[in-house]
Parts: structure tokens; sequence; C-alpha cells
């Protein structure tokens, strides 16, 4: 309980009087100051007790004492202490009627006590609520301690809410929250996401104070190194006291210590991901079901995809954060709101792999992060179709195909089904397919460019109408004789038999690689 005016006044040694401000002793006192200047403001921090015995005041001066008291109150000095029998042998009645105008506490100091006396009460004072305050935050530590080791991260939100008689949350490093105490904290918490994705923007530790109309919010970053892995924040409806930093701060070193194991724990299980996902490649579906146990074996008894990603191509802010772990980290979030499993295995520093469950949060999750990528694409993401164990390494080439799609084609996503349902047309859409096409019918089009007939549009009739004469003359609007010769002259331009199937169909391709445009 801090000390007040209210205390020194009932302290039976002092034998303080009050002359003003009685319904002002409830303040807390910071400390006790005596100074004879006629203006101490200067030197005051706010809080102080002012002891005096107008020794430079002109005390009976109505005006003069009015400034006075105004000057002190306005810098929050929270009472003044005058010394009877000094220089004057009572408060003179202009300082005590300043005093209850300005609402300013005012007590009288006999003579027989010392300024002396006062300061040492209050040191006392403030000494034995310090000790009350740290003996309690170690009691504190020592009870949040315990919850963790017992209970987890959500027992020592539960405990830390009721410590500082207001609420608790704990939130991972996208802003989700994982925790929050009372139950009815869980929205207000929700609604500080925003502020918890800034702070991660921040190098750890970092901290912010929200205020509302609500509460007072501390938000506090956990983790050890200088990226954020997850904030806690405290509610209450007034500045944190002594014991109450203390249970804070011992819940930031226990939830900091709870993620820098979890971050263990993610390493070795991302070890032993790994060597399932070598043996589901290798065709061997039992043992990996086997090594996964418990922890991935869910995941391998249903229908999965298999994603592969990589950074996108270009160059990137090297103080930026690398895309491929933010990508996972999403997903693993998104798995964990679910209550999914996800397997997620980087491959060096360049690709991700990862295993999720078929139409589950973390293949959503991919699309919404493909979605949000659009517009400048850092990662490219294949998606393979539905599959089972049995068939993992074919679903990772069908990522890989997919993910050499959507690198051509500029998309942060391409799914393997977009390729199967799909034509095979888009596909063409290639620098090195172009570029044969464009050496392929070169001839053809420096042939036309002379005026000596129409080839390329000849050859592309003749083929659409798979080889039928009647049809492709009709559409060009020819005598049949005249489209006969033209593809002689392609034959002979081009060193190549149209009787060949092989011929008809990269000349068809390249026509569709390349449009009516000749290459320049």
């Amino acid at each position: 309980m801090p000390l007040t005016l209210a205390s020194l006044v009932q302290h039976s040694a002092l034998k303080l009087t009050v002359r003003a401000g009685e319904d002002r002793l409830d303040t807390p006192v910071r400390w006790a100051h005596v100074s004879e200047l006629a203006d101490p403001v200067p030197y005051m921090e706010g809080g102080e007790l002012l002891l005096v015995t107008a020794m430079k005041l002109d005390a009976e001066n109505r005006e003069a004492m009015r400034r006075y008291v105004k000057r002190l109150a306005g810098a929050g000095v929270v009472g003044l202490g005058f010394a009877v029998g000094v220089n004057y042998d009572d408060i003179p009645q202009a300082l005590v009627d300043a005093a209850r105008e300005e609402g300013l506490p005012l007590l009288e100091v006999p003579r027989r006590t010392p300024f002396l006396a006062i300061s040492k009460a209050v040191s006392a004072a403030l000494a034995a609520d310090q000790y009350r305050a740290v003996t309690a935050g170690f009691e504190v530590q020592r009870e949040l301690t315990r919850a963790a080791l017992a209970e987890g991260p959500d027992a020592v939100v539960a405990r830390l809410a009721a410590h500082v008689d207001g609420w608790a949350a704990l939130y991972d490093a996208s802003g989700a929250v994982l925790a929050a105490a009372p139950e009815w904290a869980a929205r207000r918490a929700a609604r500080l996401t925003p502020d918890v994705e800034r702070l991660r923007e921040r190098s750890a530790p970092a901290s912010a104070v929200v205020g509302g109309t609500e509460d007072r919010v501390e938000l506090q970053s956990l983790g050890t190194g200088r990226r954020v892995r997850g904030a806690l924040a405290v509610g209450t409806g007034a500045p944190l006291g002594t014991a109450e930093r203390y249970a804070v701060h011992s819940a930031i070193a226990l939830l900091t210590l709870t993620t820098e194991r979890s971050r263990s724990l993610q390493a070795a299980e991302q070890r032993l991901g790994a060597a399932v996902l070598r043996m589901m490649l290798a065709g061997q579906p039992d043992h990996a079901r086997a090594v996964a146990g418990d922890l991935y074996g869910g995941l391998l008894d249903a229908p999965f995809r298999l994603l592969i990603a990589e950074p996108a191509p270009g160059e990137r802010d090297p103080a930026a954060e690398a895309p491929l772990p933010a990508l996972a980290e999403s997903l693993e979030t998104a798995a964990a709101r679910a209550g999914e499993a996800v397997l997620a295995v980087p491959e060096g520093e360049e690709r991700l792999v990862v295993l999720a469950g078929d139409g589950g949060a973390v293949v959503a999750a991919c699309g919404a992060y493909a979605e949000k990528e659009a517009e400048e694409t850092e990662v490219v993401i294949g998606l393979s179709a539905p599959t089972g164990p049995i068939a993992a390494a074919a679903a990772y080439k069908q990522a890989e195909q997919a993910l050499s799609v959507a690198r051509r084609r500029g998309r942060a996503m391409v799914e393997h089904e977009e390729l199967a349902a799909g034509s095979v047309l888009p596909l063409l859409a290639d620098d090195a397919v172009r570029a044969f096409a464009d050496g392929m019918l070169r001839a053809l089009y420096e042939h036309d460019a002379t005026g000596r007939g129409d080839l390329v549009a000849s050859l592309r009739a003749w083929l659409s109408r798979h080889g039928q004469w009647d049809a492709a003359a009709a559409d060009l609007g020819v005598h049949r004789h005249t489209l006969r010769y033209r593809m002689r002259r392609v034959e002979e331009i081009l060193g190549r038999s149209l009787d060949d199937p092989d011929a008809r169909m990269e000349l068809w391709l390249a026509l569709k690689a390349t449009g009516e445009t000749p290459a320049t």
C-alpha cells in the first residue's frame, strides 16, 4: 500500500494537523523535500510533500500566496507542510485561504517535530512499501514459474491477469491470440492484432503502450533474437505498480523461455519431418508412417497435397525478411489454429516442401498467401493434386511442374489440376519455346514478306482443317490446286514433309506460339 498524506497525519509521533485540503489526503507521497526558495518549482518532480518555515515568503500577502500555491499545485506538489513556532507562530490566514482555494493539502508541523523526522518517516514508509512490492514480486515469480512448469503458457497468462487485477493475452508471431484471461478478454485482445503486427515489425525486445477508453494496455514482445516470436498484452485500469511490474517481467521471461523451447522442439520435429519426407519420396510409406508416429501419422493416413515453394526470381532487399520462413510461419499458424498437422521441410535456403491435408486450412492459407502476393510476388508455389503416401514421389513431380509453370507465368501459385484441366497452349509462353518457333517459321515469314504468296496463312488453314484440301482452300478463298502448290513450297522451304505427323505437330505448335506476327 503506497504512502499517503493520510498515513503521515495518522503517524502518532509526527503530530501533524490538517489545515486545508482534507479531501485530498489519500494522494500518494513520492518524497518529502525542504525548500525555503520563493519559487521551488524548478526543482520539483511531482509527488512531493514540500516542507517550509516561510523564511523567504511573504506569507501574509494574499496575492503572493495565491500565486505561490498555484505554482506548487501546477508542478504536482501533493502537499505543503508549514512549521509553526519558527518564523510564524501560526500559519498565516492568507496561505490557508490560498491552499483551500487551490485544494492543496496544508499540514501544520509543530515546533517539536523536526522536518528530518518527517523525511525519515517518508523514507521508511517508501522503503517498506518497496520491500513489500519486491517480496510480492518474488512470490508471483515463483507462482508463475510453477504454473509454467505444471500447466503451460495458458496458466501463466491466467495467473498474471489475476495478479494485475486486469486481463492478459498471449499472441503468436502472426498476431493470433493463443490464450487470454479472463475469458471475456479474448475479444478485447483480438482487436489489438494490428498493434501486435506493428510491434512485430520492430526488432526484439520491443514494447508499446496502447491507450483507450476501456483500459491501458502494455504490449511486450517475446523472443531472444532480433525477430519477434510472439507478444504479451496486459490490460489494466491504471499504470502498473512495482509488484505488478515484477509479475509482468516474470511472465515475459517465462513465456520467452517457452517460446525458445518451442523453437528447439520445432527444429527437432523439422529433422524428423525431413526423414519422413525422404522415406515417402523413396517409396517407403510404411517406414515413413512408423517413424512419424502420432506426430504426422494422421496426416499420412488421409489425402494430402504436396507443395513446393521457392523465392520468386529477381533481386530481393537484403534487409527484408526471408520470404520462405515467413510463408512457413504463416502455414504453421494456420495449421495450429485449425488443429491440423502439417509437415514443412526446408530444402536448403531456396526451397520449402510442405505436406498438408487436402481441403484443410493450410491449403486455404496457401491460396490466401498467393492472393496477397499477387501484385508483388516474393514466393512462387507449385501445388500437387491430392494424393496419398504411396504416390508421394509423383506428387513431388507434380508440384515441381506446377512450380515451373508458376515461374514462367509470373504467378504466385499454380495448382497441378490447372495443368491437367486446362489447355497446353499457356505452357508455350516460354522464351525458349518462342525462340524455337520463330526459328522454324522464319523462312516462311521471309518468303511472305516478298509478296510471292501467303504461305503462313495457308499452312495454318491447312493444318486447322487436318489436311483437307477443299475445306482449307474454301477458308482461304483460293483454288485447291493453288493451295497444293503453296504446301509444296512450304515443304521445299522448310525441308520437312507435311506427311510426317511430327512435322505437322511441331508446325502447329509453332504457329500457336508465335501467332500471326512474324518474328523480328
